[in-house]
């Protein structure tokens, strides 16, 4: 079983930003190490209920022996499923409306550190990086069977990969004569593809390559718009949305949607007076991102680029 030895990002503030009546209920999409989950859960009452959600085994399987108490008390019920299907799941277990939603977004630190997962460059694995070990495709068939155009496109919008044209030509050439098979062999590949004097700057030269075909494997940026969307769906009046972004294009997605839903809808010119009907559901909490705090900064690296956006449903 891996080492949860997991640092949560904004962890108090998240938690209360979330909680708005310790009798609710509640949902974290993004159990991981159970950080949030077990500070939720400490902020409700006995008569509080938390789902909390993750489609990796690994996650389930720590959690249900770490928080087993919560779980035989009947606060606590673990959802092993992608948070795209989000409604679905909770429908299943007779949840119609709830209090407020959380998701911590990103890969956590025991995905990283097991080196089979193939989530790292710092390791040579083999290529996978599914979080969701169940579904078919890897990051092996996005290395050996997307199309030189496909590679660039996710290179570039997942990636912000200045040298995508390049990496994505060398892994063109590499692969017609043998498949690309680990993780080792792709950041040699990105390397040599990279100019010498671009990679004595910025990091890793493979960090933006690795993070676009995560991404892509995943497909985190269509979960994350399909459960957003639900997720508001969901939340009763006085009930909240909190997100916590690691990416730039993370947090616009997140931004775009909040601000669709709490802006004033097409008014006809010359009303005095907006009617309720076109009056927006809900209201942004936070205008501009909470970000960490600097003692967090300076304890947790991971929390550099961390982004916390809030939103309540006022009607």
């Amino acid at each position: 079983m891996a080492d949860f030895n997991h640092i949560t990002v904004l962890l108090n503030e998240a938690v209360d930003a979330l909680i708005t009546t310790p009798d609710g209920t509640y949902v974290d999409c993004t159990l991981g190490g159970g950080g949030h989950t077990k500070n939720i859960l400490n902020h409700l009452s006995a008569t509080g209920h938390l789902y909390s959600f993750d489609q990796d085994d690994t996650a389930i399987t720590y959690n249900r022996k770490q928080l087993a108490p919560a779980i035989a008390a009947g606060h606590l019920t673990l959802v092993e499923s992608n948070f795209r299907n989000l409604k679905e799941a909770l429908t299943h277990h007779g949840v119609q409306r709830v209090r407020g939603v959380l998701y911590d977004l990103g890969v956590s630190s025991p995905q990283f550190d097991d080196a089979e997962r193939g989530f790292s460059y710092r390791y040579d694995a083999p290529l996978d990086m599914r979080m969701d070990q169940r579904q078919a495709l890897t990051a092996q068939t996005v290395v050996n069977e997307w199309e030189y155009g496909q590679l660039v496109k996710i290179f570039h919008r997942y990636g912000d990969e200045k040298f995508a044209k390049q990496i994505a030509r060398r892994i063109e050439k590499v692969r017609q004569d043998h498949p690309i098979v680990t993780t080792g062999e792709l950041v040699d590949i990105i390397k040599t593809a990279i100019p010498a004097r671009a990679r004595r700057t910025g990091g890793h030269p493979a960090k933006k390559v690795f993070q676009a075909i995560r991404i892509a494997v995943n497909d985190e940026m269509g979960a994350l718009e399909a459960s957003l969307h639900q997720a508001l769906d969901l939340l009763a009046v006085g009930g909240r949305v909190a997100v916590i972004t690691f990416q730039p294009l993370e947090d616009r997605i997140v931004k775009d949607i909040f601000r669709e839903h709490s802006q004033v809808r097409d008014v006809p010119q010359g009303l005095p007076v907006i009617p309720p009907e076109l009056q927006p559901d809900f209201k942004l909490v936070t205008r501009k991102p909470i970000v960490p705090s600097a003692t967090e900064l300076a304890n947790n690296r991971r929390a550099h680029s961390a982004r916390l956006r809030v939103i309540e449903r006022i009607k």
